[in-house]
């Protein structure tokens, strides 16, 4: 067993197949094959479900990857700092919640001064990207504050505080009037959906109908054609309600004021990258938003 083994191993399992990771390695079919084979014959195991709709991971894989993806990001780490000398250089990967209003700045000011580091972002909810954290998928990821991000071995930077508003294309004195059409949020598991849900429970209330849809840009889109209404945060709208195109109903307190924080494995030594990142993040914080980062 050696680390191509095992990046080969967490690429099918990602892709639940032996041509589609194979494709994405750059890598013969055969080999990823031979690999998978050999891998399981020296850890005594099964590691995939072969059928013909692809590989997929056996209870005993599942327990495996997870232990896979922590050895191959201490391996990355481990090399990264004996080629560095402490300094930032390698790779960083991180991920976000949609809605990040400082993101631009901060990814650009961290890409100015560590223009080296081979930065990679993606995108979730909150609770997906926890995991992926725990999990040594990410380095590190932006999500919306909760006791589902609280874990003794997370660590959270506060970025800032936003507040949610309920939008609509039109105007309701009533919001209980508004709460008949669709509530258009993000996958399960988003903070801005567990919220809006405990306002609904504590004035005794469910939705008529609940559409998920992938990205905000779709979400905006759809509320100011009349699909439906959604809670996002004010600075991600406040555009929109200026040129008329939505209309924002304001929630209590209580359920509307979130705190974006970075969270990452505080449990362990942090790799020269992440720290110089966290720095940049408490940096990005006192600085003035221009207006090309608003919406």
């Amino acid at each position: 067993m050696n680390g191509r083994d095992l990046r080969i191993f967490v690429k099918v399992a990602e892709l639940g197949s032996i041509s589609h990771a194979a494709k994405a390695l750059n890598y013969v079919q055969s080999n990823v094959s031979s690999r998978i084979q050999k891998l399981e014959e020296d850890l005594n195991v099964v590691l995939f479900f072969r059928s013909k709709q692809g590989m997929q991971l056996t209870p005993e894989g599942k327990v495996l990857i997870d232990i896979a993806y922590k050895i191959i990001e201490l391996s990355d780490k481990m090399m990264q700092v004996a080629r560095s000398g402490g300094q930032p250089v390698g790779k960083l990967e991180i991920a976000s919640v949609e809605t990040v209003i400082k993101l631009p700045l901060i990814l650009s000011k961290f890409n100015k001064n560590y223009s080296s580091v081979d930065l990679r972002l993606a995108t979730g909810v909150t609770t997906a990207l926890r995991d992926k954290v725990l999990n040594y998928q990410l380095d590190g990821a932006f999500v919306t504050k909760s006791r589902l991000t609280s874990h003794p071995e997370l660590t959270e930077v506060d970025v800032f505080e936003e507040k949610l508003v309920l939008i609509a294309d039109h105007h309701a004195d009533d919001l209980i009037t508004l709460l008949e059409r669709p509530l258009l949020t993000f996958s399960d598991g988003c903070g801005y959906r567990a919220k809006f849900q405990e306002w609904l429970k504590s004035i005794g209330r469910d939705l008529t109908k609940n559409m998920e849809l992938g990205t905000l840009e779709t979400t905006l889109g759809s509320v100011i054609s009349g699909l439906g209404i959604a809670f996002v945060p004010y600075s991600a709208v406040a555009h929109y309600e200026k040129t008329g195109l939505i209309y924002c109903h304001e929630l209590p307190e209580k359920y509307s004021a979130i705190t974006t924080t970075f969270i990452y494995r505080g449990n362990e030594e942090i790799s020269p990258v992440l720290q110089a990142f966290v720095e940049t993040i408490d940096l990005a914080k006192d600085d003035a938003i221009s207006p090309f980062y608003r919406f």
